[in-house]
């Protein structure tokens, strides 16, 4: 299917490569297989899967590990298309990776799956401009996605907008927005700033913290004028679990600011830690979430296929596979370029319906959920498609 395509690009893969073939050498031999769809005719496609094993370390060969299962997954699903998966360690660094996408143009690739991190996509993207082959990367940052970088992770953005827009449409007014002074907490704190400027909501304050015991511990006070002297009905809080999450909503409620006088927003996923659950400030809160049914059902799947849980980012794996099955499978001249990339009805993925905006970001499919009696409760069901409630 996307073979003739391969070809017109082979003239020009012949001069991008001549000043990279130096750094092939350091790239470790990758591994290969071909494993068919599920459907007979439709075409074929040959996907570098860029992973980041290889580096020693336990926590990041596990999650290399998980994505490539995650790959086979999506594989042995597709309908009439065979994917050709080549597999290469990057160890989670960039000059790894593009010796990796070297060798993955060099040997044929139609498309980078991967790699993890956002600065490591943006080189690999970079690396694989020259012939026009484009990069699904698994990060959720932003500020490398664009040209021919396009990501798969779930973006501040998109669930900052997902739940300024049910708040808006539950009365929501004023909001004050509480962020850690960190490269993450600062973009966490951008994406609910323009959330909020697009759904119509008043951004009434904002109260930023040190990442650190103490410094969380003081900014509670600050939060507490904040939502006094601003009159605001709302907080929105862009930690995840791991960070000062857990800290904020027992400090905050404790100093009379509990859901019973301010509504609570979360950035982060609240509903895959089950800590949470019975800490005093959470509850009733309301944050976004992928469709409940199809995550447990994609969970469930691979539990039963690999005897262990997918890593929380395994899903993006298994989506860029659906994604360019699908892709291949609709044909065309050029079925993995920017357009084709970028329709606008999306793809249907592990988690529920995606789709790649024109500047490389993406747009998921999301529920609103909240915690209440020490369990998840959805209240507003992800859309099935993107015409659907949510968008």
């Amino acid at each position: 299917m996307v073979s003739f395509f391969k070809r017109m690009r082979n003239a020009v893969r012949a001069f991008a490569l001549v000043g990279s073939l130096g750094a092939l050498a350091a790239c470790d031999v990758p591994v290969s297989t071909g494993i068919p769809g599920a459907g007979a005719g439709g075409g074929s496609v040959d996907v570098a899967l860029l992973v980041p094993g290889g580096s020693g370390v336990a926590e990041l060969d596990a999650i290399a590990l998980s994505l490539e299962n995650a790959a086979r997954l999506a594989m042995n699903d597709l309908q009439g298309v065979e994917v050709n998966l080549t597999v290469y360690n990057t160890a989670r660094d960039a000059g790894t990776a593009v010796a990796a996408t070297g060798q993955a143009i060099a040997a044929g690739a139609d498309i980078i799956l991967g790699p993890l991190d956002g600065e490591v996509a943006a080189a690999v993207g970079l690396a694989a401009r020259g012939s026009g082959t484009n990069v699904m990367s698994f990060s959720n940052n932003t500020a490398v996605a664009g040209g021919n970088v396009f990501l798969l992770g779930q973006t501040f953005q998109d669930s900052a907008s997902r739940v300024a827009r049910y708040a808006r449409n539950q009365g929501k007014s004023r909001v004050v927005v509480v962020h850690a002074q960190n490269v993450a907490g600062e973009a966490g704190r951008a994406a609910v700033a323009n959330a909020l400027a697009a759904s119509g909501i008043e951004l009434a304050g904002m109260t930023s913290y040190e990442n650190t015991l103490p410094g969380i511990a003081n900014a509670v006070s600050s939060v507490g004028r904040e939502v006094r002297s601003t009159g605001a009905d709302t907080l929105f809080l862009t930690s995840p679990s791991a960070g000062a999450l857990p800290i904020l909503a027992e400090l905050l409620p404790e100093a009379g600011m509990g859901p019973d006088s301010v509504q609570y927003l979360g950035l982060s996923r609240w509903d895959n830690d089950p800590r949470l659950f019975s800490l005093s400030g959470v509850q009733g809160g309301w944050f976004a979430m992928p469709d409940r049914a199809r995550a447990a059902a994609f969970s469930s799947r691979y539990g039963a296929t690999f005897g262990a849980p997918p890593h929380s980012l395994a899903f993006t794996a298994y989506d860029g596979i659906a994604v360019i099955g699908a892709l291949v499978s609709q044909g065309g001249f050029d079925p993995l370029s920017a357009e084709a990339i970028t329709r606008a009805q999306g793809f249907q993925g592990a988690n529920g319906i995606l789709r790649f905006r024109s500047n490389g970001t993406n747009q998921r499919g999301l529920a609103i959920g909240t915690i209440q009696e020490g369990g998840v409760v959805t209240l507003e069901a992800a859309p099935q498609n993107f015409g659907g409630a949510g968008f």
